[in-house]
């Protein structure tokens, strides 16, 4: 396939966020690509931050999305991990270096040469618009070794957000080694977040949620949390003050850290996922130097571990909870997003395109 593949979804033109129907290009099936008709594709809160500009300027039109799942369409000659028909996903990134020491070692996300081109937004020399185009869109091209096995046994849709929720929050859960009968907490119970209890829980931990949203209480429950904490005020996180084992934070926006960072029990580690506007964070100092808790952040996975992610939910029945939405609803659903109303990630149906 020597010609570009013709696409069409649905684009940012400008920091105001609203997103409009686009028609664009992609490269050219390569000889270690493949092309993947996209049939889900998850909303995110990331994909919010960066059309309206909150991690830096962008270039536009842009098309955001990067839990993206479909059927293999094409697939270029030298490519043995996929054949046509098969089911694949794309997370999100879609190239870096492969050559340095943490791409060999399965760290593509962290290229020592910079060279990690993120699903979309970023510079891409081989993209006919010249940045990455994400997933609300009808296709995409990928090199095969940024293409995730999608297993028989889970719904496409149900593994979709998987590739950024699960992995995001997959990934520095098992950095933390917790045994079983440790106490997690997990402090905002979003898309990410209700997969962080799911994973906690089937790990073996005690998990304790952490939401400002009342209405979360039952549901937190039936996904495993042992208890819910409603946070109206820093006050109402004293009583927990040394009590997690662990803590990891989904919590998109800057917000009054310290109370939860609190929670850890000395030396515990605390890691936040959540990425606000402008990635800044405040953190009192005198809370840390006092409660001795290790503060990390955490970006999203590797290819091997995004794998690994899929394959073990599959294999344990751990299903995103999700709502199905047409791609016209896009603007309408975004605003639900910001407003906290997802129950608990969208995703978008991409057949009515």
């Amino acid at each position: 396939m020597a010609e570009n593949i013709q696409s069409k979804g649905y684009a940012g033109k400008d920091e105001s966020g609203k997103l409009v129907p686009w028609s664009f290009e992609r490269r050219p099936v390569g000889d270690n690509d493949i092309l993947i008709d996209i049939k889900y594709c998850g909303v995110c809160h990331s994909d919010i931050h960066q059309i309206k500009g909150h991690w830096g300027p962008q270039q536009y039109p842009q098309v955001p999305g990067h839990e993206i799942v479909g059927v293999v369409a094409a697939v270029g000659k030298n490519v043995t991990k996929f054949k046509v028909g098969d089911r694949a996903g794309v997370g999100c990134m879609v190239s870096s270096c492969m050559e340095c020491e943490s791409c060999k070692n399965g760290e593509e996300h962290h290229c020592d040469n910079n060279a990690t081109i993120m699903t979309y937004g970023y510079p891409e020399e081989s993209s006919p618009t010249g940045i990455s185009q994400g997933g609300y869109s009808q296709n995409i091209v990928v090199t095969e070794h940024f293409a995730i096995k999608i297993p028989d046994s889970i719904d496409l849709q149900e593994a979709a957000p998987l590739l950024c929720a699960g992995i995001t929050t997959y990934s520095p859960l098992m950095r933390a080694n917790f045994k079983k009968g440790d106490k997690v907490g997990v402090a905002g119970i979003g898309g990410l977040g209700h997969v962080a209890i799911k994973l906690a829980v089937s790990k073996g931990a005690e998990v304790y949620a952490f939401t400002t949203t009342e209405s979360k209480k039952e549901d937190c429950l039936a996904f495993g949390a042992t208890e819910v904490i409603v946070v109206n005020s820093p006050s109402d996180l004293q009583p927990w003050k040394g009590k997690m084992d662990y803590m990891i934070s989904t919590i998109p926006y800057a917000y009054e850290m310290s109370s939860y960072i609190d929670c850890v029990k000395p030396y515990g580690y605390f890691t936040q996922v959540g990425q606000p506007i402008g990635g800044e964070l405040t953190i009192n100092n005198f809370n840390m130097i006092f409660n001795r808790v290790n503060f990390n952040g955490s970006l999203i996975g590797g290819i091997p571990e995004t794998q690994e992610v899929v394959d073990y939910c599959a294999e344990n029945k751990i299903y995103p909870q999700i709502q199905m939405i047409k791609p016209e609803m896009i603007n309408e659903i975004w605003e639900k997003v910001v407003n906290k109303e997802a129950r608990y990630r969208y995703v978008i149906d991409m057949s009515s395109l």
